[in-house]
This record gives C-alpha cells, structure tokens and sequence, in this order.
C-alpha cells in the first residue's frame, strides 16, 4: 500500500528490460525506452484483435515473441468480438493468478482473526481443469488452470472431486458438486454470484434448509466476475445469516485487485504483482490519441478504462473493463463496467455502474429482490417514442409495476444528465420494464450453450440481439414507467 508508486516503477522498468528481447519489443524500438512518456509514444493501446497476428505466431512454436520462451498456458476465453480468445499465461505471470487470492485471504484472516475457514471443505465453482494442447501449449479456462495450482495445503480440504469439477455439462455438473457437498462441513464458498446463488438453490430444493443452517462453519463467501450488488440479497437470504465476504477482480489477462478489508469499501489495486496499470479517461477510449495516466496521475471519482502491460507480454492491453477510484492512500478501486458494454444509442451513455445502482435503489426502497437483469435500447419506427427496455428476472415482483419502473427511471436521470435531458425533452420515453419467467436467464443461457463456468449475461447493449433472444422468457406482463 505504502509503496504503490515505487513499485510500478520497479514492474516498469522490468517488464521493459526483459520485453526489449523479444520480437515485439524490437519492433517497437523498446531499446529506446527510457520513460513512462517513451513508452507511450512506442506503445499504441491495442485490445485482442490486434494482438492476434502474435498469439498466431506464438500458435505456430515461434519463441520470444510476446515475452521470453512461450507461454506455460492459453487462458481460453470468449469475446464478444473476436470469438475465442487465447491469453498467454508465463512461468513469470502465473505468481499473480495464484498468490493474489492467497493474499486476499490472509489480508482477511490478519483482519477478522477467523482461521477457522481453513479446517473446513472449501469449494470453488470452476471451469474443467482438464486442459487442450493449442500450438503444443496447455489450453483452458483460466479457473480449470488455477485448480492445478491449488497449493497442497489446502487440496485435502478442497470439493468437488477432480472428476466432478470435468464435467462440461453444468447442470449435471451442478447435481454431483451438490450430492459431493450436502452432508459436509463447507466453510468457505466461492465462485461468481449467480453461479453460487444457482447452487444455495439446488442445496435448499434438496435439504430444506438455508445454507448457514446446511453448514453451520460456513463463515466466508468469496465472489468475483460480476459486480456484487444486484445478487447480494438474494444470496444471503438464501443463507439465512450473516457471512463474510471478499471480493475478487481476476481476469485471464491477470489479477488486478482484491479486496483487502471488510471495514474499507472498494478493492486494493495489485500494485506489486507483475503489472503495469495504465489509465485512460473512459470517454476517451476509443480516441485516435487518448491522454494515458500512470499511477501517480490518477483522480479519485474519475471513470478509467484499464489498460495493461503485464509480464506474460500483453502490452498496451485495453481488457474492456472502466474503474474508478475510491481512494488514492491507498489505491482502491471499484468496477463501473465495460468499455464496449454501455447504452448511447440516443447520445446518453449510461454504464454500467450507473443502471445497476438505479435498480438497486429502488429495490432495496420496496424490498424487492432481483434475479438477473439485462438492458437494451428499443428504436421506435411507428412515431412512437424510443425508450430503454429493462429485462429483468424478479424473485417477487413489485407489487405495482409502473411506480417500481418510475423509480427506477428517476433515479438513473439522477446519475445520468444526458439520459433526464433526453427522457426530460420528450425524446426519449421512460424506461420499459419486461418480466421475464422465473429461471428465464438460466434457461436463456442454456439456449445459447452458455449455461455455467465463468459465463454471465452482459447487463447493457447497444442492439437488440440479447433483448430480442430472451423476448421467448418474457412474461405478457410488463410495463412502461
């Protein structure tokens, strides 16, 4: 914490005494780089697509092209423009997938004094640890990589079963890490929220309990991929007492933060793990020339988009995720969305951050819990009015619509001038809410082969594809606000 600055410095000038060897650092003259500013004017912003012609060439068995030797791993992931995407993991980079979370828990542990998590079951939803050869490198997902480094202290206590966590098919998969786990003593859960809260629901339909009467040791619930809020009641109605949690920000990119507190909001930025954070004004992102900040530089309240330089060799990498600042001493972070995943299709640009507050607002206001929720922009042809539709799963339903609606439509014009200019002038309609079917999300991603593993529901988009996909889960009931 105290050292965030020197050290960025130190991963800096590392990264760059070991890049300028390679194929990549020789055709961006990394000889000459003496400076943050040097590296910037050598260095453009690149995302995947444009990394593609060197994981190509790494594919092909060529050596120090992106960093020294090849990669140890792919970390197979999707993307939502460039299909399957193939993350290079080194012998250098994979300390900061595996140590990080380790770090969470001590920092959790040096806090609250709680050890006794450690002598329970302990579970982490997963992807299949077994791995593909792509280009004679080990290929997977990047939890089914970590699995084979959980460190042998705590293999003995860890579930499912090796065997169970391969199953691709999740619901099946799911059944037998319920049947593996029911009768024993969990004392720590982990995975991302709507996959965690899909198994409290297979455990209560099976036993009839909640899950802190199910495991009465169960004492710290560690989550991370999707933000937190929207699925917190639920989960911990379903658990039916108070637990700890702690939050996590992995990527297959790397390990960016965690979160080291339960008395601090936000998450710690992982100043001294291999990476190189750069910082670019949201708005600025998709710019010709954008301002790029280092550490020292950054604003608290200012909405970043996180690029990356990390020691598997990802240089310039925007990961499509914007941040913010909560506090500068030390560097906490919260996740405000994504860079690609926002709604501007009338000029209003809200993200992420701003429409999961909004329905949060007015659910804790009316005591309503949500299940899943998406949102889209529905252009009018018909002289009608456009406005923004609202698909969402609800755990009991408001019990007058149209009021929860306007709530929640007031409370984004209160976070979002451009949307109360345009719902304010008449150009936009308020927002339109659809109820979709219990369990209409899960059978939604079932439909699409995406049901499990690390896969979520993107909360916004600028087309219709999603919207018009789960139009067969809705409900006839819905409303405008």
């Amino acid at each position: 914490m105290e050292t965030a600055e020197e050290d960025q410095q130190s991963i800096f000038n590392q990264l760059i005494k070991t890049g300028t060897k390679t194929y990549f650092g020789i055709e961006h003259g990394f000889e000459n780089i003496k400076s943050y500013e040097d590296f910037v004017k050598q260095v453009p912003i690149r995302d995947y697509e444009d990394f593609k012609p060197y994981i190509e060439k790494i594919k092909q068995g060529k050596h120090n092209v992106l960093w020294k030797g090849q990669p140890i791993y792919f970390a197979k992931t999707s993307g939502t423009t460039s299909g399957v995407k193939y993350i290079p993991i080194s012998k250098d980079s994979i300390d900061n997938h595996i140590n990080t979370a380790r770090n969470a828990l001590l920092c959790y542990i040096a806090e609250t004094g709680n050890t006794q998590f450690a002598s329970g079951k302990l579970i982490f939803l997963s992807g299949s640890p077994e791995l593909e050869r792509v280009g004679g490198i080990p290929t997977g997902r990047l939890s089914g990589i970590v699995n084979h480094h959980v460190p042998k202290y705590l293999r003995s206590n860890q579930l499912p079963s090796y065997e169970t966590n391969c199953i691709e098919e999740w619901e099946e998969k799911l059944d037998k890490i319920v049947a593996e786990t029911i009768h024993q003593d969990m004392a720590l859960i982990s995975g991302i929220p709507p996959w965690m809260q899909m198994y409290f629901d297979r455990l209560h339909e099976k036993s009839g309990k909640k899950i802190g009467e199910l495991f009465p040791n169960f004492s710290v619930m560690v989550q991370g991929g999707v933000n937190f809020e929207p699925y917190k009641a639920k989960l911990f109605e379903s658990i039916g007492r108070k637990v700890d949690c702690i939050e996590l920000y992995p990527a297959s990119e790397g390990f960016f933060a965690f979160q080291d507190s339960q008395k601090a909001a936000g998450l710690l930025l992982n100043t001294n793990s291999g990476i190189f954070f750069e910082f670019v004004p949201a708005a600025e992102i998709f710019d010709a020339a954008p301002t790029r900040l280092s550490l020292k530089d950054v604003k608290v309240g200012e909405n970043y988009a996180l690029i990356i330089n990390n020691n598997a060799g990802l240089w310039g990498y925007n990961i499509g995720d914007t941040i913010k600042f909560l506090s500068v001493k030390p560097y906490r972070i919260v996740v405000t969305g994504r860079t690609k995943h926002f709604i501007s299709a009338f000029g209003e640009h809200v993200i992420g951050e701003e429409v999961e507050a909004a329905l949060m607002e007015a659910a804790a206001e009316e005591n309503i819990h949500i299940t899943e929720f998406t949102v889209a922009p529905f252009i009018a042809r018909d002289g009608t009015k456009s406005y923004h539709e609202w698909m969402i799963e609800f755990e009991n339903i408001p019990t007058n619509i149209e009021v929860f609606a306007k709530k929640v439509d007031d409370n984004l014009r209160s976070k979002n001038v451009y949307y109360d200019d345009l719902v304010g002038g008449k150009i936009l309609d308020q927002l339109h809410i659809s109820v979709v079917k219990k369990n209409g999300f899960i059978d939604y991603m079932k439909s699409i082969g995406k049901l499990g593993g690390q896969n979520k529901v993107p909360r916004l988009s600028n087309d219709r594809k999603i919207a018009d996909e789960l139009k067969e889960w809705v409900s006839t009931f819905s409303a405008a606000g």
